[in-house]
C-alpha cells in the first residue's frame, strides 16, 4: 500500500510537469502569433516614403508646365537685338545648353529644371521658362565674357597667315593678318578639332587641313578701318548686330571660321543651317579650352581673350 501511493505521487508529479511544459510552449505561440503586429508597426515609414514620392511628382508636373511653354518660346519669343527684331531662341539652343550645363531637349522638363537652378544662381525667379527677362540676363552673360581690349593692333603685334588656313584661296595679304597670339591659338584649336574622329575634318598627313576641306578655315581676321567702313556700306542694313562700327577685328584678336552654309550671311535661315553643324557645335564645346568665346549672334565669329 505504501509503494501504491509512492507510485501515485510520482504519476502526479509527471502530470504537474507536463502541464508547465504545455504552459510554456502555449505562451511561446502567442508571442510568435504577436510579431505580424510588430511587422505592422513599420508601415508608417513607407507612407513617409510615398509622401516624398508624391512631393517629387508634383515639382516635375511644375516642370512640365514649364516645358510646355519652353517649347512655345523656343520658336515664338519676341525680342530686340542690335535694333532688329528677333523671334524665338531656337538658334541659340547650343549655346543655351552649354551654359545651363544640360544635354536636355528644350522642351522637356530636364531642360526646365536646369534652367530653373540657372535663374536662382543668377537672381532671377526660378520658373523655369525661358522667357524675354531670362533670354536677355544670358545675353548678357555672353557678351560680357567677350573681348573687352577694342585696341587697334599695331603691325609688329601681327603675323601674315598662309592662303592655306583661308576659306578663299585668293584672298590677299593684307586680308590674312592675325594677331600673333591668336593664330598660336587657332592652329592648336585646329589641330584638337582635326585629330577629332567625330568631325571627321578631312586633313594631310602633317596634320593640315586638306585641300578639299573647306570646315574651320578663316573667314576673316584683322581689318583695318577702312576695310571695316567699306563692308559697312556694303551691307547697309546688316545694323550694329552684324557690322559694328568699332569691330574687335580691329584688334586681330577675332576670327570669322567657315562652319557651314553662307559663311558671314546673319539670315536667321542661314545662321539655323550654321547652329546644327557638327563645327559649330564643337567649337560651342571646346573653344574655350583655346581662349576662344563666341558672339552669339554670328556662329562663325570667335573672339581669343587670353
Amino acid at each position: 500500500m505504501k509503494y501504491f501511493r509512492v507510485h501515485i505521487a510520482l504519476v502526479f508529479v509527471a502530470l504537474a510537469v507536463l502541464v508547465g511544459v504545455a504552459s510554456f510552449e502555449a505562451g511561446s505561440s502567442r508571442g510568435q502569433s504577436q510579431s505580424p503586429k510588430a511587422d505592422s508597426r513599420v508601415k508608417p515609414t513607407v507612407l513617409v516614403t510615398d509622401t516624398r514620392g508624391a512631393g517629387t511628382e508634383n515639382a516635375s508636373s511644375i516642370f512640365a508646365a514649364a516645358a510646355e511653354r519652353n517649347a512655345a518660346l523656343q520658336n515664338e519669343l519676341v525680342w530686340t537685338f542690335g535694333g532688329k527684331q528677333q523671334r524665338g531662341w531656337y538658334l541659340y539652343d547650343s549655346l543655351i545648353d552649354q551654359s545651363l550645363n544640360t544635354q536636355n531637349d528644350s522642351s522637356s522638363g530636364g531642360f526646365a529644371a536646369a534652367l530653373a537652378g540657372w535663374q536662382k544662381k543668377v537672381g532671377l525667379s526660378a520658373s523655369g521658362v525661358l522667357d524675354e527677362e531670362s533670354l536677355n540676363r544670358m545675353i548678357s552673360e555672353w557678351q560680357k565674357n567677350r573681348l573687352k581690349d577694342r585696341t587697334y593692333a599695331q603691325p609688329d603685334q601681327l603675323v601674315t597667315a598662309p592662303v592655306s588656313d583661308f576659306y578663299d584661296p585668293e584672298r590677299l595679304a593684307e586680308l590674312r593678318q592675325v594677331e600673333r597670339e591668336t593664330y598660336a591659338a587657332y592652329k592648336r584649336m585646329l589641330a584638337a578639332a582635326i585629330a577629332d574622329p567625330s568631325l571627321n575634318l578631312a586633313h594631310t598627313p602633317e596634320g593640315e587641313l586638306a585641300p578639299t576641306e573647306k570646315y574651320f578655315r578663316i573667314v576673316s581676321a584683322f581689318r583695318s578701318r577702312d576695310y571695316q567702313d567699306q563692308l559697312r556700306r556694303q551691307s547697309p542694313n546688316a545694323g550694329s548686330a552684324g557690322l559694328a562700327v568699332n569691330s574687335p577685328h580691329f584688334t586681330g584678336r577675332a576670327l570669322d571660321f567657315y562652319v557651314g552654309g553662307d559663311p558671314v550671311d546673319t539670315k536667321d535661315s542661314n545662321r539655323a543651317i550654321q547652329v546644327k553643324t557638327p563645327i559649330y557645335r564643337w567649337l560651342v564645346r571646346n573653344a574655350e579650352r583655346f581662349g576662344f568665346r563666341p558672339y552669339f549672334y554670328e556662329p562663325w565669329h570667335w573672339e581669343y581673350v587670353k
